[in-house]
């Protein structure tokens, strides 16, 4: 039977459209949507400078980037309150990485491509602040990372900062403490293979430690995502140290700890600045009791800016501000601050500024940023007891 004319031309039309579908390439992986917690600012208007943030604020280090989008907002906050920049406002488009390369390098390339970001602060950990690195150096866009310590991510490129110390000192600082505060002589190495920033700081631990003729005697490893780290602990056990050296991240340092107590491993345990957490001593309790670990800053540091910092910060958030809050705070005012020293708002420009950065005020030290594009600052060493942390020494650069 004939079909009517309409109903032919329907149903060619709907065969085209499906062929055509069938046709296109899978869409790409999108770039993850700003969070609810952060909404996504308008892209920048004649009368904002935009800047970019990129953090994990969600995935197994989301505390990290949630203390991180707290300390820079309030850094813009504080800018805008004081009249903004070059009398324009200040806003941050904000960017989840779920801690994951991939994810940040994305959120890197639509910061640059489609929000025409002047500068981009991020990222915490140090594998994935080298795949943003990647982005923003090719695209002539300055980055500053608050709180990746490996040597690498700033040799990425002239337009890639930061403002904390980095792991050849953690390194030297956590092996000179141990050699000489508490006077160990054999230590074990507990190191995350997945991670750069486990594995240069533990290198840097076991050089130093040895040139001041301390002995490693062991050196184990895991891998991020761990849950159980009983053989390790077990090895490390029989060769029975007098301490253990742990260079991860809070994640892995509070079950490390646990378990080493649950098998009768009292030694000291030590590591760097990936420990520092609220979310550590829920991990660990009271097995991190006795353990040490180096620091950006220590919140019972009488420094009045530091003190104002944690006030405004606590009345902001109902928290006491961590390393992470104060070193993305303090990356953001540098920014802000070289947005207001440099001729205009090019890629260039604010490198050329950032680099010139001399002895700017951080509540979290005095930053003065290398021909490395490194900041030279000093580091603390805290103790845990009881939950808390306490201030135990500072080790200048």
């Amino acid at each position: 039977m004939r079909r009517p004319v309409s109903l032919l031309l329907a149903a060619l039309t709907l065969a085209v459209v499906a062929c055509e579908k069938k046709s296109q390439p899978p869409p790409a992986p999108s770039t993850p949507a700003p969070t609810a917690e952060a909404p996504a600012t308008p892209p920048a208007a004649s009368d904002t400078i935009l800047m970019g943030e990129v953090g994990s604020l969600t995935g197994s280090e989301a505390t990290f980037g949630i203390s991180a989008r707290n300390g820079i907002e309030l850094a813009i906050n504080e800018a805008n309150e004081a009249g903004g920049v070059r009398g324009k406002k200040v806003a941050v488009r904000v960017y989840d990485s779920q801690g994951k390369p991939e994810e940040a390098a994305q959120a890197v390339t639509r910061l640059i491509a489609q929000d025409k970001v002047a500068v981009i602060i991020g990222e915490a950990a140090s594998s994935v602040s080298m795949a943003m690195a990647e982005k923003a150096q090719a695209a002539g866009v300055p980055q500053i990372t608050y709180t990746s310590t490996a040597p690498e991510v700033t040799q990425k490129g002239d337009y890639i900062f930061r403002v904390c110390f980095i792991d050849p000192f953690q390194g030297k600082v956590m092996a000179k403490f141990a050699k000489e505060n508490l006077n160990l002589t054999q230590v074990v190495v507990l190191t995350d293979n997945k991670a750069a920033y486990s594995i240069g700081l533990a290198k840097v631990f076991i050089e130093e430690f040895q040139k001041m003729g301390g002995q490693v005697v062991a050196n184990e490893s895991y891998s991020k995502g761990d849950t159980d780290f009983r053989a390790q602990l077990t090895a490390i056990k029989r060769v029975k140290p007098q301490g253990v050296f742990v260079p991860g991240y809070y994640t892995d340092v509070g079950l490390i700890a646990r378990q080493a107590r649950e098998l009768g491993l009292k030694v000291p345990l030590l590591g760097g600045d990936g420990w520092e957490s609220e979310k550590l001593f829920e991990l660990g309790g009271s097995a991190l009791d006795g353990s040490y670990f180096s620091n950006h800053y220590a919140l019972d540091n009488p420094d009045p800016l530091l003190k104002a910092f944690a006030e405004k910060y606590q009345k902001a958030y109902g928290s006491l501000p961590d390393s992470v809050a104060a070193l993305a705070y303090d990356a953001t005012k540098l920014a802000i601050d070289a947005m207001k020293r440099a001729p205009d708002l090019s890629g260039k420009a604010l490198r050329d500024a950032i680099a010139a950065t001399k002895d700017f005020p951080g509540v979290a030290g005095k930053i003065t940023i290398n021909a490395n594009r490194d900041a030279e600052k000093q580091a603390v060493v805290l103790k845990v007891e009881n939950g808390k942390t306490q201030f135990v020494t500072t080790v200048q650069p």
